[in-house]
Order: C-alpha cells, then structure tokens, then sequence
C-alpha cells in the first residue's frame, strides 16, 4: 500500500509531463499578443527560473562527474550505476510543482510581478533573515521528523536510496516532502514580499542560491578547503560542505541542517568526524587515492557520440548511442570543444566501475575517429596512445586495453609498436582481439559448413579464417591479393588448406548463408548474398541493415559479469552492463592475471583458451541480433 502523498500525481506522464508547463508558455505568448512587457509577464518570469533551475542542476552534475578534473576530491569513491539513475530518472519534478504553486500563489495574490521593483537593497537583508530565523529551524526540526521509524520508511527512505549523493538526488524525494520544501523556500520570498521589500532580482537570487547550495551539499565532490575554516572558525556553523552533508547519508542520524550547521550545533546532532574527514579529502585532493587495476584506453567516435559522455547528459549516456534531434543544436558546441582538444589535448579519465573489488577505468584518447584516416595525424596520435600507457605503468595500472583504432594494424601493429619500444614495462598492453574472434566465432551455428569472409587477411580475419579450416568449415576468403591470401593459407595445418579458398567477387557467395563482414560492404555488394543470410560482422561503423529478408548481427560484445558495480553508462551503442569484446577481453586477461602482452598477430591457439576463460568469470555472450532477426 503507497502511503498518502508519497507517490507524484503525474508519475504515469512519463515525458508528457512537460506538458504541465503548456500553460504557462500558452499565457506569455497571449500576454505577448496584448503588449504587456517582459516585467508584467509572471509566467514567464516563472518559465525563466525554472530553466536556470534545471541548468544549475545539470552544470553541477556535469562537473561532479567530471572525473578528470574532480576523481581526487570524491567524497565516496562507488560510482552511480544504472539503478540509481533510474531512481533519479524524475529528478526535476519538484521544479513542475513548485512552477504551479508559485502560479497558484499569483492568482491568490493579485499584485503581480509588474508591482515589484527590479532592485531593493532592504529585501536581501529580509530574505536573509527570514532564511535564518524561519527557513533554516523549520526544515532541520521536520527533516529531523523524517527520520522517525514511520516517516522515513514511506517517505524519506526514498532520497536516502541513491547510495552516492549526486546534485540529482537533492530532487529524488517523496511529493510529500517536496510540498513542505515548497514551504521552506517559499517563506522568505513571500515573507519579504509581505513587509513590502520584495524585488523581481531578490525572488531570482534566493531561489537560484538556494538551488546552488542543495546542488553543493550533494555533489560528492569536497571543494571548500579546510583552510578556509582554519582561518574562519564560524564559517563552520553558516556553511555546510559536502562532506559535511555526506555524512549525513552515511551515518544517519546527525547533520539534519538545511545549509547552517548551527542548528546541528544547537541540536547536538553534529557528526564530530565533519571536519576532520573535510581536512583529509582536501589534504589528499592532489594524490590519487586508488590505482586501478585495469585500463581501456577508448576514443571518441565523432562529434555526435562525443555527447554521449556521462559528464554531458547522465540519462542519455546510460542508454545506448543513438543520434537524437535534441543533441542537434549542441552539435557547434561539442564541435569547439572538438578544436580546443586538437590545439591541446591530453588523455582523460572518463568512467569507471568496480568488479571483483577491482577498479576499472575508461581512459579516453582526445582524437576522433576519422582523424586515424589521417596520415599527418598517425604520428601524434600514437604519441598521446605511448604516454598513457607510460602513464599506466608509472600508476601501477595491471593490464591495459585499447580499444577499436586505437589498436589499428597501420597505426601502431596492434600495440606492438609500443611493446617492442618499451620492452620493461610492468602493464600489460591487450588489443583483445582473441575474445573478439571467441565471440565471432561462437555466434556461428554449428551446422553451417560454408562461410564468406570479407576483410580475410586483415588480423582477425586471419584468426578466423584458420580456426573455421581447423573445424572443416570452407571459408570463401575474398581478397585480391593471391600473395596475403598463401601467406594466411600456409598457416593452417597441411590437411586443412583446402577448406581456405580464395575468390575475388562477391557473385562467389550467392549461395553462402553465413556472411562474416570484416571490410564495410555497400548495399549493391549485400544484395548478392541469398535469402536467410545472417550477417556476423567485426568492421567499424557497421554495416547498414539493408536487405529486409536477412539478419544482421551487431558488433562482438560481452556482457559483464552481475558482480559489476558502479556502471553507469552505456559503451557507445551498446545495451547496459554490455562492452565490447575488445573491452571485455582485456577484463578477463586481468581477472587470470596472464604476464603476456597480447598485441600483433592473433594466436588461433589461445582462442578456446580465452573464451573459456571469459564464461568462467561470469562474463556471457550477447546474442548479436537486429529487430530484423527477432521478426523474423
């Protein structure tokens, strides 16, 4: 049974709960068509504040999760994974009912905003006092309330369940609690207002600072340093920090205060650890706290996909990449960062997660994808690639994975340049090719006895192509080079050679079911594949899904293990919990705690090896279908 007014009246809207604000745009466009000025129009002042609102919300929780700039000033070290995002997902409701109470508060109110003045000196000393006297003791005798047996269980037990504090989770509480929030922010303005020293400026300021220091007390990132306190002794009872606040979500039961550890002080319900933890963080922010074990150093796709980081838009980057029309009009912004990361770039941190009590991390290189195509660009781009494994090896890091063209045989021969130019490093440098042929390979049914390989002499068509001889599978290798095609066919075991054919056309698989793509194929060259073919595939972007009565598969991936923590974000195109088999295989070479470099030529030898290993420690295929397959 949901307790009264703990659930949201318009929680089955899902998105159509931005219509709520309709009304309001429906009444500045008509108090446009009838002259009135900007200052008379109240709801559009309203509109205003509640898009600043949403921005310090969202710029707060974009630096927070900055983790280059901010990982060594983290108050709690977990990262935020999909459920606690999910939990969060209506963050922002509070902005839409308090939107409507301030309307409500206008019709009751007949005086508009045309009545008040755009400045008044008095009103920031009003509202100051009304926040101390009235504000600041209300909310920290009903949060203290809350947090009774009954109380906390059907309402406030909700805003306590995001384990890391974010500037989201100040929003994520019960309808309940938020119509008495819209009390404690709503006194000091009408208050003021009341005694005659309101002011359009004195409204925007108290409701923006207040949204700014409910954002700070949540962002699990300690930037006011402990000096300032040292200096300032009282600052410590008139400002919190977010240590102090994180406390509160940790040890419940001290640290209720809104933004003034007065009242804690005067309530004796002071955590005595706040400001010794405080001088701790602020004292290690320039040392890094915890090495990870594992490394994928990643790329950026393009422009678009750039947007897909979780510093950007934290719900967007947990579902898969899809270019969406909302991420249009950030395109030219995304494109200067783009320039500025050209003129000075440098490898940066860009999540992690934990598995088996290991931490994980993507590094990303600052180059997009098109920029590997770039002769010009070959030499630099393997320059920024060397320091961050020099940089993993100076850390610690065990293992380090690159990932896609960060690992392409033209740029550097699948890391072998680095390993052959660095032979004393402890990291271990993985390209995890092996798992990524597993993954192919085990897609495949075990009845079909024919295969097309285009991309057949590249590295892993190589692999491929003689571990499917070895199981008396024919592979139709297209390639025009007779030379590469031998040098692939001498490999494979003298009575297996016959199964390796070459062919130069693509006419030589009309009759091939099983097409495994490995150089990007137009829609001319899919149409000679029969109906019923399924396409596996491992070339980048893939391939598009062009014929309607064939299968397409997506690129080879594994999902990680249950044990994952902390994961809250998708990998590029990829489901939830799902990373790339080059991702994965650099996971399970760590988990073993293999010593070899696994870069260069595939060893066909290693293949069962690893992809055993992989089901061993808990990571499991995906099956690789489009909607296509499922219709069909």
């Amino acid at each position: 049974m949901v307790a009264t007014l703990s659930a949201w009246p318009w929680e089955n809207l899902g998105p159509f709960k931005y219509l709520l604000y309709g009304p309001f745009l429906a009444n500045v466009l008509y108090s446009r068509i009838q002259g009135e000025t900007i200052k008379e129009s109240w709801c559009l002042h309203i509109l205003i504040i509640c898009a600043l609102r949403a921005t310090i919300y969202q710029q707060w929780t974009s630096w927070s999760t900055m983790l280059f700039l901010s990982r060594n000033r983290r108050i709690l070290q977990q990262g935020v994974d999909f459920k606690q995002i999910d939990k969060e997902w209506d963050w922002d409701n509070f902005l839409i009912l308090q939107a409507l109470l301030a309307s409500m508060v206008f019709y009751i109110f007949p005086p508009s905003v045309s009545s008040l003045p755009v400045w008044n000196s008095r009103g920031f000393i009003a509202v100051i006092l009304f926040h101390m006297g009235v504000s600041e003791p209300l909310y920290y005798c009903i949060h203290k309330c809350f947090h009774g047996n009954y109380l906390l269980t059907h309402y406030h037990s909700l805003h306590h369940s995001s384990p890391v504090p974010q500037p989201f989770t100040a929003g994520n509480a019960t309808f309940l609690e938020h119509l008495i929030l819209c009390a404690v922010i709503g006194i000091p303005v009408l208050g003021t207002c009341v005694f005659g020293y309101g002011s359009i400026s004195m409204v925007y300021a108290y409701v923006l600072i207040f949204d700014f220091l409910r954002c700070l007390g949540h962002c699990n990132v300690e930037i006011v340093p402990h000096q300032l306190f040292e200096r300032l002794p009282f600052l410590k009872y008139l400002l919190y920090t977010p240590t102090y606040h994180s406390l509160h979500h940790t040890e419940m039961g001290t640290n209720y205060c809104l933004f003034m550890p007065l009242f804690d002080a005067l309530g004796s319900t002071m955590n005595t650890k706040s400001w010794e933890l405080l001088k701790e963080i602020s004292l290690n922010s320039g040392k890094n706290k915890r090495v990870p074990d594992f490394v994928f150093l990643a790329h950026v796709v393009d422009v678009m996909s750039a947007l897909h980081s979780p510093f950007v838009l934290r719900s967007f980057s947990s579902t898969p990449f899809a270019t969406r029309i909302f991420l249009l009009p950030m395109w030219p912004f995304a494109f200067v960062v783009m320039l500025v990361m050209w003129a000075r770039s440098k490898t940066f941190l860009f999540s992690f997660y934990s598995l088996r009590g290991r931490l994980h991390q993507t590094w990303v290189v600052p180059r997009f994808g098109f920029q590997y195509f770039l002769p010009f660009a070959a030499e630099g781009i393997n320059k920024h690639i060397e320091e961050a494994i020099l940089r993993a090896d100076r850390l610690g890091v065990k293992v380090l994975s690159l990932a896609a063209l960060n690992k392409n045989e033209a740029l550097n021969g699948g890391g072998t340049l680095f390993v052959n130019k660095h032979p004393n490093l402890k990291v271990r440098v993985v390209h995890g090719n092996t798992l990524t042929a597993a993954v192919i390979l085990n897609e495949i049914p075990e009845e079909v006895k024919e295969v097309f390989l285009t991309g057949a002499t590249s590295k892993l068509g190589r692999a491929i192509a003689l571990y499917l001889c070895r199981k008396r599978v024919r592979v139709l290798m297209l390639t025009l080079s007779t030379e590469r095609f031998q040098k692939v066919q001498k490999e494979a075991p003298a009575e297996c050679q016959n199964y390796l054919v070459q062919v130069t056309k693509y006419q030589a698989a009309q009759n091939c079911k099983a097409w495994i793509v490995g150089k990007w194929i137009t829609p001319r060259q899919q149409s000679w594949a029969p109906t019923g073919t399924h396409f596996h595939q491992f070339v980048v972007p893939p391939i598009l899904s062009f014929r309607r009565d064939c299968t397409y598969g997506d690129l080879a991936a594994m999902r990680l293990p249950d044990d994952v923590e902390g994961l809250g974000s998708c990998e590029y195109t990829m489901e939830r919990g799902v990373v790339h088999a080059c991702h994965a295989g650099g996971v399970v070479h760590m988990l073993e705690g293999w010593t070899h470099n696994e870069v260069g030529a595939i060893d066909v030898e290693r293949i069962d090896l690893v992809w055993k290993a992989a089901l061993k420690h808990g990571l499991k295929p995906v099956k690789s279908s489009t909607k296509k397959e499922k219709e069909i």
